[in-house]
């Protein structure tokens, strides 16, 4: 059940069409209902007003019929119990084939049901069904006729039965006693209740159809319009995924068809200009391929002579043998920066691969420290190696991650605070069941907000005036990203000006395997602490600031 709600949630929404008809279907609920609603008011009004017309005209026939009957028998002797049969027996003989009932009340406020006609109503009424408002009304005499709905009951021995109806009162004045009584005729409204039932039946039922049909023309409609949208968004997935060819198909002249003429003209610029850019691509690195290779002839000739020069520094003059030192140093720069600029043009040509074997990052870390270690005695900076566990092995090309790790903690050293005997790298490595991880932390400059994700950018530095002891070309760093990404894995920076910077590097145990997380955290524990310190100095201060003087 959780999966079907879950599938259903999904295509809620994906699906722009269901949406756009489900809120049409409720949008149309709503106005049927109200429409249908105000219909039955004033179909239900009409009918109960036709009918109180009905009735208030058979009871003026009534009355006035009974009145002749009564005036022409006024000559004769009859008693009051006479009169009042001869007054109600026709009425009753009425009501029994029209289905209506009548109780006669006396001058003194008594109800005597005197009979009830027309079919079931033949016994059984409750005289309650006469409102008391109604009663109260003709407690005087010459009161005009006067009428109000009710809940007409009967009872039987059984059980006890109600219908809606009118009762309409008039009074009569007995020429026998000359006394003054009152009819109520009870009128039910059986055959309104039935045709309001019939009407509301009809319009729910046609309600329904008219939904129907308001879902069905709203999904015809919104299929004209999203079948397009949908075949848009499967080109652009191809075009996105590499297949530049794909283009809509344009059929007719509406504002759809401009539109897919529209993408496929600019999925051909599109295409066009990445095969510019493609070929300009193809270009650069083949060019910077060439002169690479080309350079190594002519390289190799100055190298020689530079190494005769070199060799032969102490006959000549000082300047000359700095000048053959600053040369050597140079060509040294310069083969560097051509070893780097073909391995860059490898990552770019997509023609990098790993040659991973199963290795101890612990001893290739402690090896490459220890071939640092002449740079960071001569910069006058310690360089210390932290590790949790004796070893810990992963899959990996040790070639790249050990260029990397040389990388980082060669510039590690190159940015610390130089001739400070308090500087010290450390080098950390920890591992856990799925990735192993190495950071580097100096003390040096640090990096301004901004520039940790800059860092890694090619030939970019972050103080250009600041001179490189340990002869970097610049790309050093850049090399380092894409073997981290070939291994499946992150190379992260930390800094802030005047706290050192932090590197990480992040490499999965298992060669192929996903990394979700760093056995080390990317900021020092260090800055965190001081972070800390500072915020509860701060709010000391405030603190003490607020205090009344």
């Amino acid at each position: 059940m959780l999966t079907f709600w879950r599938r259903a949630l999904t295509f809620w929404r994906r699906s722009i069409q269901a949406r756009v008809v489900a809120s049409t279907v409720v949008l149309s609920a709503v106005v049927v209902s109200g429409v249908g609603w105000l219909s039955l008011q004033q179909i239900q009004q009409g009918l109960l007003d036709h009918r109180v017309d009905v009735v208030l005209g058979e009871v003026d026939a009534e009355v006035g019929e009974a009145a002749d009957r009564l005036a022409a028998a006024s000559g004769t002797e009859v008693n009051s119990g006479r009169q009042q049969r001869d007054l109600v027996d026709p009425i009753i003989e009425r009501g029994a084939s029209r289905g209506y009932s009548v109780v006669l009340a006396g001058p003194e406020g008594e109800d005597v049901p005197l009979a009830a006609g027309g079919g079931e109503y033949t016994s059984g009424l409750d005289l309650a069904s006469i409102p008391s408002t109604l009663e109260d009304h003709f407690d005087a005499p010459n009161r005009p006729t006067a009428w109000t709905y009710t809940e007409i009951r009967f009872r039987d021995s059984a059980s006890t039965r109600a219908t809606a109806g009118v009762v309409v009162g008039s009074q009569v004045v007995l020429p026998s006693d000359g006394k003054t009584y009152t009819l109520y005729f009870l009128f039910p409204l059986t055959e309104e209740d039935e045709t309001l039932g019939l009407v509301t039946r009809a319009l729910a039922t046609a309600g329904a159809l008219l939904l129907v049909l308001v879902a069905g023309v709203t999904w015809l409609v919104t299929r004209q319009v999203v079948t397009p949208i949908r075949m848009a968004r499967r080109v652009a997935e191809r075009l996105a995924a590499g297949r530049l060819q794909e283009r809509l198909e344009v059929a007719g002249e509406d504002d759809i068809a401009r539109l897919a003429y529209s993408f496929n003209q600019m999925a051909t610029n599109l295409q066009r200009q990445i095969r510019q850019l493609e070929e300009l691509s193809w270009v650069q690195r083949r060019f910077v391929s060439d002169v690479s290779h080309e350079l190594r002839t002519p390289l190799t000739t100055v190298r020689m002579a530079s190494e005769v020069l070199h060799d032969a520094r102490d006959r000549f003059d000082p300047a000359a043998a700095r000048s053959a030192e600053l040369l050597q140093e140079e060509l040294d720069r310069f083969e560097a920066l051509l070893v780097d600029l073909l391995e860059i043009s490898r990552f770019d040509a997509g023609a990098a691969a790993l040659a991973t074997e199963d290795v101890d990052l612990v001893a290739l870390v402690n090896r490459v420290v220890a071939a640092a270690r002449p740079l960071a005695d001569q910069r006058g900076v310690r360089v210390l190696v932290e590790h949790v566990d004796a070893e810990a092995r992963a899959e990996v090309d040790v070639r790249r991650i050990e260029r990397i790790a040389r990388n980082l903690v060669t510039n590690a050293i190159d940015h610390a605070l130089a001739d400070d005997p308090t500087e010290t790298v450390i080098v950390r490595l920890a591992s856990d069941t799925d990735a192993v991880a190495i950071t580097v932390r100096d003390h040096g400059i640090g990096l301004a907000p901004g520039e940790a994700a800059m860092v890694f950018n090619r030939f970019w530095r972050s103080d250009p005036a600041r001179t490189r002891t340990s002869g970097g070309t610049g790309l050093g760093l850049a090399i380092a990203q894409e073997d981290a990404h070939l291994h499946g894995g992150w190379l992260q920076a930390w800094g802030r000006p005047g706290q050192g910077a932090q590197f990480r590097l992040t490499v999965p145990r298992r060669a192929g395997a996903t990394l979700r997380n760093s056995p080390l955290p990317l900021i020092p524990e260090d800055a965190v602490s001081s972070d800390a310190a500072l915020g509860a100095t701060t709010a000391a201060v405030s603190a003490t600031q607020e205090l009344p003087s």
